[in-house]
């Protein structure tokens, strides 16, 4: 399941930096389908990454992998982490803000939280990613 969520993050990603491309080269169509579909995508990582989580606690009375070794990178695991969680938390109604605005057509507004949402929520997506390969492809934790 990690490794869907990974998975489901990265396409979150490559979306986004297709949506940023599509608007700044005025394709607002194809911009619109990007950035719906990185909501969708980002929806599904949500669900799949709770299921997983609540699957563990209730099937098999374990917590979340915890990063042990390699200890001189913890520190480093633990701040990319942290900001990926603080971050993930916040960007959730910046993105519903984002897109109520521009479904209601209030496109100044819309690029003004824009602004803000589309890097935030590129940053959660990528580190998700980062967080995947750190803790159980780089630095496998048993």
């Amino acid at each position: 399941m990690p490794a869907i969520n990974a998975s489901l993050n990265a396409a979150s990603a490559v979306l986004l930096a297709a949506g940023f491309v599509f608007i700044k080269k005025g394709n607002k169509s194809a911009h619109r389908a990007c950035m719906i579909s990185a909501f969708g995508t980002s929806v599904v990582f949500l669900a799949c990454y709770l299921f997983y989580h609540f699957s563990l606690y209730w099937t098999y009375h374990r917590g979340p992998t915890r990063f042990l070794h390699p200890h001189w990178f913890r520190p480093i695991y633990i701040f990319i982490l942290s900001t990926h969680t603080v971050l993930a938390m916040v960007i959730v109604p910046l993105i519903l803000s984002t897109l109520w605005m521009a479904a209601k057509g209030r496109f100044e507004t819309h690029r003004k939280l824009a602004r803000w949402t589309w890097p935030l929520w590129m940053y959660v997506s990528i580190t998700g990613v980062l967080v995947y390969f750190l803790l159980y492809r780089i630095f496998p934790q048993s």
